[in-house]
């Protein structure tokens, strides 16, 4: 078996694959910003429970190295590829590049562009193999990549994260830590247009908790007051948005402001996939995956596109942790050949 990882600032996704099948997946929140130590202890503890052997092969994609706690990209994937080194000192380590192949640790090192927020091109090349003419809409908790694939070629335009926000393949939104304000300045309630706070005081995790998008064990991030995300806390956090509190504002109300992110966030992410698509023109599909693959569906179906969950093809355990999954899957495949 080989382990695959895609280390991100607030979330850490395991895999494990097998005779090109996955085993066991898992995410859980990590925030290296503020425990940058624990990561190598973490990333043993996930290991162990996983069952993986000392000696196994581990594929290794990340984002962390955007954190603030890293000055430069290269900073954090050299911290990185350490920590995953520490954890692991007797296993065969691969790292994932934007190019969409394996290179070791210290080829990475010294690359480190390349191997800096790689996790979308594993996710994209696994569905190449699969897929002629698609777009990959991977929608997590804090950002959005809409990646096309043609004639079973990863066809990104960027390849950093400069670049992909500026060819619309990334969309710094997703389905649970984004605040309210970075997706609308204003709001329509029965008085007419409220601005909304910029106070963080709601995430977008708890618009769709309310709409029923999403379900409270599946917001993966701390909320903004500390307290659940249940609806009950929900509403509260997103009456705080608009200055007001439970008792100011009726269920209308908050369904309004929900209702508002919502559709602005979804008309965001269908106009990005416009632009990728009109770059594109022989896709007429798309894969869904992650936490706001409801998003996704919701814009692909908007510009036409057929929709595959990336679950139907990989399995439901992937469903939120597709580049982990697929660094797995990929890693297998590579040491198989």
């Amino acid at each position: 078996m080989v382990t695959g990882w895609d280390i991100g600032g607030a979330n850490i996704k395991v895999a494990r694959a097998h005779a090109t099948q996955l085993g066991e997946v898992r995410s859980v929140p990590f925030s290296i910003q503020h425990t940058p130590q624990a990561l190598a202890p973490t990333l043993q503890r996930l290991a162990r429970e996983l069952g993986t052997l000392p000696s196994e092969a581990h594929g290794v994609t990340m984002t962390a190295e955007l954190s603030q706690y890293f000055r430069t990209k290269r900073e954090g994937v050299r911290f990185v590829l350490d920590a995953v080194a520490s954890a692991f000192p007797e296993a065969a380590v691969h790292t994932f590049t934007v190019s969409g192949n394996f290179v070791s640790p210290e080829a990475g090192r010294e690359i480190p562009l390349s191997i800096a927020a790689a996790n979308w091109a594993a996710t994209a090349t696994l569905l190449a193999r699969r897929c002629s003419d698609t777009v990959l809409i991977d929608i997590g908790s804090t950002t959005t990549d809409i990646i096309p694939v043609c004639r079973g070629i990863v066809a990104a335009q960027g390849r950093t994260d400069l670049g992909r926000l500026s060819s619309a393949e990334l969309l710094y939104v997703g389905a649970v830590r984004t605040p309210l304000e970075a997706i609308v300045h204003n709001v329509a309630l029965e008085a007419g247009s409220v601005g909304i706070a910029a106070e963080a005081f709601a995430l977008t995790g708890d618009v769709y908790v309310w709409l029923g998008d999403l379900r409270p064990a599946s917001y993966c991030a701390p909320t903004p007051d500390g307290r659940p995300a249940t609806r009950e806390f929900v509403r509260e956090r997103l009456a705080r948005a608009v200055c007001a509190d439970r008792e100011m504002l009726s269920d209308n109300a908050i369904s309004a402001i929900a209702s508002n992110v919502a559709a602005a966030q979804l008309d965001r992410t269908a106009q990005a996939l416009t632009q990728v698509l009109e770059r594109n023109p022989s896709i007429t599909s798309a894969v869904t995956a992650g936490v706001g693959s409801f998003i996704a569906e919701r814009a692909a179906l908007r510009c036409g596109l057929d929709v595959t969950p990336f679950s139907a093809m990989y399995g439901e355990a992937a469903h939120q942790a597709a580049p982990a999954a697929a660094v797995a899957l990929l890693l297998e495949l590579a040491l198989a050949s």
